[in-house]
């Protein structure tokens, strides 16, 4: 004989249908505001070339060509339908450089978050449900990393371990984790107090099923939105790496590097520096747009 379900079933299907509802909130909220929407198509062709660059560049990021050095982009007089945005010193097409450079700048940036989450999350985690001495201490060392200069600290760490890709991945990652760890500690402290937690724990659930199953999931609107302004963050600190020399060693440019190869030649090549600027602001004012935008449609006291 089946065993009906006590629950009342019009409850049952008003349970089943809130995490629906909530995602379609935020899904109107979110497509409500332009800018939102600017961004993240911004970010989308951004992301697609990024991806499809061997496809999508006209030409080999590494070609030299010593006939087309220094050829402006196509509007300017001397322009050539070959090189939509010119040429640098030795002839290499900078259009194709900087779709190179964008895979480049976002690998870095996505995977020096995804280092400083893992470990911040854990951390502030272990703070803010375990508490006491162990949170005196993790705390303590979150404002020690705090007080020294980001950049300086990664500066530091690249030039003892040398330039390359694995290098700046890790070395941001992990002078980024702060952040996470305080916010996500403040929100544990929060929510061991509230009755869900409470029934748990009475019921005999586990501390690590309770952090898990429960307090985790609680806290990833503000994660998502940290990860996102974070990847900005990433993606200019390293681009001031790549400026400074101490970059990702590759063969591959980057938008940074691009920077600091033009700069000697702004009188007479005015693109070579202007152009992958001009993409380093484009993609970080992108996935800002779309940070801000997301964290007021994850934040249910926005209207």
């Amino acid at each position: 004989m089946a065993i009906r379900s006590l629950a009342p079933p019009d409850l049952t299907v008003a349970a089943a249908r809130e995490p629906v509802a909530e995602r379609s909130r935020i899904w109107r909220k979110f497509v409500r505001n332009p800018a939102g929407i600017a961004g993240a198509l911004a970010l989308l062709v951004i992301v697609g070339a990024a991806v499809a660059a061997p496809y999508v560049a006209p030409h080999e990021p590494a070609r030299q060509s010593l006939i087309r050095r220094f050829t402006p982009p196509i509007w300017a007089k001397g322009g050539h339908p070959a090189h939509l945005l010119g040429t640098d010193q030795v002839g290499r097409d900078t259009l194709s450089r900087m779709i190179h450079g964008a895979r480049l700048s976002l690998i870095v940036g996505v995977s020096a978050v995804v280092v400083s989450l893992v470990v911040g999350v854990t951390l502030g985690l272990l703070s803010g449900y375990i508490g006491g001495r162990l949170d005196v201490v993790l705390m303590t060392i979150v404002d020690v990393t705090l007080s020294f200069p980001q950049l300086l600290l990664a500066l530091a760490f690249v030039a003892a371990l040398g330039p390359s890709m694995v290098t700046i991945i890790v070395v941001l990652g992990l002078t980024g984790w702060e952040r996470y760890t305080r916010v996500v500690r403040a929100e544990v402290l929060a929510l061991r107090e509230k009755d869900f937690v409470e029934a748990a724990r009475a019921m005999g659930v586990t501390s690590t099923r309770i952090v898990m199953r429960h307090v985790l999931p609680n806290t990833f609107s503000s994660i998502i939105v940290m990860s996102t302004l974070q990847v900005a963050q990433a993606i200019l600190q390293e681009a001031a790496l790549s400026f400074l020399g101490v970059g990702s060693g590759s063969a591959y440019p980057t938008w940074g590097q691009m920077i600091a190869l033009g700069r000697d030649f702004v009188s007479v090549a005015w693109w070579l520096p202007t152009f992958p600027g001009l993409a380093i602001l484009v993609t970080v004012l992108a996935i800002n747009l779309v940070g801000d935008r997301l964290r007021d449609a994850l934040d249910p006291r926005v209207t």
